[in-house]
């Protein structure tokens, strides 16, 4: 694996991961959360990571796999590693307490009503710690994305880092109404986007001496499922509740047709 394609996986991750700080400024500098820009944008990062994992990262993998399992070991070993990747990313879900989810929408507005600063600092912990725990399979989603097919990196990047910005909002706002210091909660929101990359480098620390076809397919795989698992469970939900139905919707068919367009640009 050459250290140009390395470097640019890395870059590519901490770029995702850090885009909570983006969440971050908008907290401090908007009055109300543009509750209609949040749900198209989360809705067409849904559809990129939605239309990527089914036409184009799926396919992939089982190509791998078959290659070097055979079609039918091939194919049993790709569809488990699919489920295996969203079953993964629910049992982190099911162990954080849904008061701490970052999936659980908070408004910049919502938050200035809370009179308790013990609960708003342990909220804003606990959702950095939550924040941090989700970003680690995204990480290496987005790094393993990277390594395999540079041209689809980028959008998947992309749409990891618009699903990352009202993360840094649920952090940094309750550390921010706790404390009243900026630089603080935005510290904690900039933290726990660093799990992302921490999470690549980790997965490419212990996976890279073992690395080879069928390792590639079974994590390729893996991400598929990760990111399925997530557009569904967590950003056209939130979508839907930072605005209308069809808004949601209308991003997805967008973020869709974007990476449609992309993929067809590169034959």
């Amino acid at each position: 694996m050459d250290f140009e394609r390395v470097a640019f996986a890395f870059l590519l991750t901490l770029f995702a991961g850090l885009s909570t700080g983006i969440g971050s400024a908008i907290a401090f500098f908007a009055k109300r959360t543009n509750t209609k820009f949040l749900s198209i944008s989360l809705g067409f990062s849904a559809g990129v990571m939605i239309y990527v994992s089914m036409v184009e990262i799926f396919f992939k993998a089982q190509a791998s796999l078959i290659g070097t399992l055979g079609v039918r070991l091939g194919s049993w070993v790709n569809v488990l590693s699919f489920f295996g990747g969203m079953l993964l990313i629910a049992i982190i879900d099911k162990f954080i307490p849904s008061a701490e989810n970052p999936h659980v929408i908070r408004g910049v507005e919502d938050l200035k009503k809370e009179p308790d600063k013990d609960s708003l600092m342990r909220m804003g912990m606990f959702t950095a710690l939550a924040v941090g725990i989700h970003n680690f399979p995204e990480g290496l989603a987005t790094f393993v994305s990277a390594l395999q097919d540079p041209k689809i990196a980028i959008p998947v990047a992309v749409a990891i880092a618009i699903h990352n910005i009202p993360e840094g909002i649920a952090v940094s706002v309750p550390i921010y109404y706790a404390t009243g210091s900026k630089r603080k909660a935005f510290l904690y929101s900039f933290l726990s986007g660093l799990s992302e990359p921490v999470g690549a480098l980790v997965g490419y620390l212990i996976l890279m001496p073992f690395m080879n076809d069928t390792i590639f397919g079974i994590l390729f795989a893996s991400v598929a499922g990760i990111m399925v698992f997530i557009s569904l469970d967590e950003l056209l939900p939130s979508a839907q509740r930072y605005g209308e139905h069809h808004l949601s919707i209308f991003g997805m068919m967008a973020g869709m047709a974007v990476m449609a367009l992309s993929l067809l640009l590169f034959i």
